[in-house]
């Protein structure tokens, strides 16, 4: 039986997700473990188009995933999920994400298929705006009097090897005369 067929007779015919009967199409779920039937959803073209970004995405559209997330079947679990992260904004599918339920395997699979949010992408920037990357040498603009220890890091002092702060993109780490701090980004320059 080819996938077509099989993903027409889970899904009797209609979209596994706003359980349409408009005219349907397999869609592969990115990110999936396996492949073939379990990988794939059969969905309507007003989904696709929306999933696709060739279309707006529809909230109200959308309210449809309070039925199909209680899905047996984990590509259309993961499907809902992500589409109802995306949608959070709306308010509603926020009590939605809160009550369904994924395995361990099929969160993951849910998550790796999420663009990346705003609070990952933090961005590490000296003092002239150049972005810094861990294992970047900078040199520090002024004296800096380290808290905790019995020296000041002295202006031109290079930094080399620096680490990134992953949580705060104002600070970094590197060893200065032998002893590991934190630095202000605000107080380097990115080395050539």
């Amino acid at each position: 039986m080819n996938l077509e067929k099989s993903l027409q007779a889970r899904s009797q015919g209609h979209c596994e997700l706003c359980n349409s009967d408009a005219p349907e199409l397999a869609y592969e779920v990115a990110h999936a473990p396996g492949a073939g039937e379990d990988a794939h959803v059969w969905i309507c073209s007003a989904c696709h188009g929306q999933l696709q970004g060739e279309q707006p995405m529809d909230a109200v559209h959308w309210r449809c995933l309070n039925d199909s997330m209680w899905s047996t079947v984990p590509a259309v679990q993961v499907l809902a999920w992500r589409t109802l992260h995306q949608l959070k904004d709306e308010g509603w599918p926020l009590a939605l994400i809160e009550m369904l339920y994924l395995d361990e395997e099929t969160l993951a699979w849910a998550k790796a298929g999420l663009p990346p949010s705003p609070e990952d992408l933090v961005t590490h920037l000296d003092s002239n705006g150049q972005v810094l990357q861990a294992g970047d040498t900078v040199v520090l603009i002024k004296d800096l009097k380290v808290k905790g220890a019995n020296f000041t890091a002295k202006r031109g002092t290079a930094v080399r090897r620096i680490g990134l702060v992953p949580d705060n993109p104002g600070q970094i780490e590197g060893r200065v005369e032998g002893q590991q701090i934190v630095i202000l980004t605000e107080f380097v320059k990115k080395s050539k």
